[in-house]
């Protein structure tokens, strides 16, 4: 999964994010939910002093730049350690 930035709103919400060198905005309302994380198969283990083992998984349709067209739907990823990551858009 490819790292990104993520703004949120004051709700706690993804607002916006920036995927490479473009800034996508969330145009929809988000729907959140949890994974299980099965940390036992990853290459690494949970980082010291963190005893999560949830992901909190975003789903978001958001629109390219300030006037962009067309919705794409990505599913963005806040792993243990708080930082995001992007999957592959759905559509």
């Amino acid at each position: 999964m490819e790292k990104v930035l993520v703004r949120m709103a004051p709700d706690g919400a993804p607002r916006s994010f920036t995927r490479g060198s473009l800034d996508w905005r969330v145009a929809a309302t988000p729907v959140r939910w949890f994974e299980r994380v099965r940390w036992w198969e990853a290459k690494r283990g949970l980082p010291r002093g963190h005893g999560r083992v949830d992901v909190e998984v975003w789903q978001v349709q958001a629109l390219p730049g300030p006037r962009g067209r067309g919705l794409t739907t990505f599913e963005l990823v806040r792993d243990a350690t708080g930082g995001w990551s992007v999957r592959d858009s759905l559509n």
